[in-house]
């Protein structure tokens, strides 16, 4: 869906933007088509969108730049085509795209020619053909990558040490979310630690069922990977493993701020941030081509004390002392 309240959202939100905005009436705006998950209904979209949205405002205010911008959809209803028709008739001056492959790929096979500034997750962009490297990148595309194959491999390695005496973990995915098992499970072999998969099909997924089973299975921890279909859903999952007593790990803090036990993954409004530092660099004349490719390097592991209590586990000091925050 498109949105036109984008820029009267980040007025009444960050208080640099609305003086900036005052203070550069002469100077042409920089118009944003902003691409990515619904931030209204998905907890990790709207804890990047709000760190995009400040340092933009901050970064705005130094460098004496003004920004509009129109917000759509990537999983609108209606279909990727007709998103991208919409986000090309606003005319954006640069275009931020965020989420898997198909988000970049949708903007791409436009071929505007508009910069674009990515937020890449869980795909190699040089690769796919879409940039040739990450220092020197060509072509109109530029930003931020990270790939979660690695951190699902890390969350293996600390489950096993929050949880020694531990053997059966039950990973959770989906379609979106396969390759990222394939590492876990690699890991756990590895590990020698025996992985159960638990494939959900056909969203709206069925959460309940899926916990009723994980417990069946008799798992001792559940690993819950990432997926767009995972992230509305945070509340309701971390809720569900704390009725089964199920220690879970997740790759993003939103979870455990829902109530969920662990995660381990990157910083995720970082990322953001870096990609309306990208934005201004291109809003003061640079080229996406010019602009080397940031791989995510700030990560966090975050435990939540309320629930570990509530299932009944205690996790070794180690793991505490590991942890970057820890929720009392």
């Amino acid at each position: 869906m498109r949105r036109r309240d984008f820029i009267k959202v980040i007025a009444g939100s960050a208080a640099a933007w609305p003086l900036a905005a005052r203070a550069q009436k002469t100077t042409a705006t920089t118009r944003i088509g902003y691409f990515g998950p619904n931030r209204d209904k998905n907890p990790v979209a709207r804890v990047g969108f709000d760190a995009f949205r400040a340092e933009l405002g901050e970064l705005g205010l130094k460098g004496g730049l003004t920004f509009s911008a129109d917000y759509h959809d990537l999983d609108d209803p209606r279909g990727l085509s007709v998103v991208v028709a919409e986000l090309m008739q606003s005319r954006p001056d640069i275009i931020l795209t965020t989420g898997p492959a198909i988000a970049l790929q949708a903007i791409v096979a436009a071929k505007s020619g508009i910069p674009i500034v990515m937020i890449a997750i869980n795909f190699d962009p040089v690769r796919r053909g879409y940039i040739n490297s990450l220092a020197r990148p060509g072509g109109d595309i530029t930003g931020v990558v990270f790939q979660q194959l690695e951190l699902a491999q890390k969350q293996v390695e600390i489950v096993t040490q929050a949880f020694p005496g531990r053997a059966r973990l039950v990973a959770l995915f989906d379609a979106q979310s396969a390759d990222q098992f394939e590492a876990a499970e690699r890991a756990a072999k590895a590990l020698n630690v025996r992985m159960q998969p638990l494939k959900l099909e056909n969203p709206p997924y069925d959460f309940e069922a899926a916990f009723r089973n994980a417990s069946a299975a008799s798992a001792d921890v559940v690993l819950v990977l990432s997926s767009p279909f995972f992230g509305e859903q945070d509340s309701r999952i971390a809720a569900l493993a704390i009725a089964h007593r199920l220690p879970t790990m997740f790759i993003f803090r939103t979870y455990v701020d829902a109530g969920g036990l662990m995660s381990y993954g990157v910083d995720f409004p970082d990322m953001f941030r870096r990609a309306a530092d990208d934005i201004v660099k291109i809003g003061k004349g640079a080229k996406p081509a010019d602009i080397p490719v940031e791989q995510a390097d700030k990560f966090e592991f975050v435990v939540n004390l309320k629930t570990a209590k509530a299932i009944g586990v205690e996790l070794p000091t180690v793991i505490l002392l590991r942890a970057n925050q820890v929720i009392e």
